[in-house]
């Protein structure tokens, strides 16, 4: 049976930024529902970093917003200046994810799998009561009074804003198929031409086959559109059986997306002293293999300052549904990261609500604990302190000895 609901806010797909937004969406207590095309939250995230979820990488926000290049670095200031790397890190600490801090800046959660980082995310919204409904693939968008209608397959939801969050369109087993960029075309916006970002270069030669399987640290890679060099990477470049791969690689087919290059060729210095390895006429691997999509919905048509759009007001885009994009190294989930909160911070401030102050649940056990106990604990101090001086116990310490004396 359909049924319609209401709700002041949608955000549609559950992938990095959808569950950043969600979450954050929480954190304000704003009326919101996430949707999901896909059995489960986080396909795609639990796939990053060869799963164990490079989450960003340990740089201030100026040598952060440099990396992604001039031309999405202006539209990324306002998102990444009030939520930088620390202040992610940070995040990911208060709500029970360690993380570590790899010798080339890399940060990772501390277990290094990428199923507690979408774990964090869960459990986070489970604590803040929002709910997120699985298997609903959005089928359209219509404006109503008031704000919009949201049609699934079995229901339909009423919102007063709408947060799309729905990705690029690589790795399309993972639900990342496009369905927010039909939706911002039928809104009303324009959305530039899909291109492979951040995906290896397919290439055969006598070269590669005498080093299959072998990786090359801190290659340098120099990137041509015909005779005209554009920008150069370096890295590791690894051989592959197809061709090439590894970061300055990807690196650098991002950029040939970025420029357009119509004569894409790439330069391999392997080690100094060595000759070159020159590759014309450069072809990538297929979209569907590339970790990031270049393309999406058009930059100039979303308020880098709120992530609403401006053609249609009351929806709102994060993360890789828009034609943003960065290098290896979480740049990109540090940006999907940061373009939510920004877009959340707007519709709950709008909304005029607060952010509530965050704590964890093993903060409350331990305060509501020391509450409990505190007077037990008063008259105990008090008496050890006639009979001798006591050493002071720590909260464990205290705790097991209390719940040894309750089963004597």
């Amino acid at each position: 049976m359909k049924r319609t609901e209401k709700t002041q806010l949608v955000i549609i797909g559950a992938g990095a930024a959808g569950l950043m937004a969600a979450a954050h969406a929480g954190e304000f207590g704003l009326s919101t529902l996430l949707l999901e095309r896909k059995h489960r939250a986080g396909s795609k995230l639990l796939m990053c970093g060869n799963g164990r979820c490079n989450l960003t990488s340990d740089l201030s926000v100026n040598d952060m917003l440099s990396a992604f290049g001039s031309e999405v670095s202006p539209f990324l200031t306002p998102a990444i200046s009030a939520f930088s790397a620390t202040d992610l890190q940070q995040w990911f600490k208060q709500n029970r994810l360690p993380v570590m801090r790899t010798n080339d800046g890399k940060i990772f959660p501390a277990s290094e799998r990428a199923s507690d980082v979408v774990h964090c995310f869960t459990d986070k919204l489970r604590d803040t009561a929002i709910p997120m409904c699985l298997n609903a693939p959005v089928e359209r968008i219509e404006r109503i009074d008031g704000g919009f209608e949201i049609h699934a397959s079995n229901f339909s939801v009423t919102a007063e804003k709408i947060l799309i969050t729905t990705g690029g369109i690589s790795y399309p087993k993972t639900g990342s198929v496009g369905d927010g960029q039909r939706f911002a075309l039928a809104l009303g916006h324009h959305v530039t031409p899909y291109r492979p970002g951040l995906v290896g270069v397919a290439w055969q030669d006598e070269w590669l086959t005498s080093n299959l399987a072998e990786r090359f640290e801190g290659c340098k890679v120099r990137i041509f559109d015909g005779d005209k060099f554009i920008a150069e990477t370096r890295g590791l470049v690894e051989c592959e059986r197809w061709g090439l791969g590894g970061g300055a690689i990807l690196n650098a087919t991002r950029i040939l997306s970025r420029n357009n290059a119509r004569n894409p060729a790439i330069e391999i210095l392997i080690k100094n002293g060595t000759h070159p390895i020159r590759i014309d006429d450069l072809r990538t691997r297929p979209l569907k293999e590339a970790m990031v999509t270049v393309g999406g919905v058009v930059m100039d048509e979303v308020n880098p300052a709120t992530m609403e759009s401006t053609i249609t007001p009351g929806v709102y885009y994060a993360g890789e549904v828009l034609d943003i994009d960065g290098p290896t190294g979480g740049f990109n989930l540090t940006a999907a990261f940061a373009t939510a909160r920004l877009a959340i911070k707007t519709i709950a401030t709008d909304a005029g609500l607060k952010q509530k102050k965050s704590v964890s649940s093993s903060q409350e056990k331990r305060d509501k604990w020391k509450k409990k106990h505190k007077g037990s604990s008063d008259r105990a101090q008090s008496t050890r302190s006639k009979n001798k001086p006591h050493k002071k116990l720590s909260y464990t310490e205290e705790k097991r000895q209390h719940w040894s004396k309750r089963k004597k």
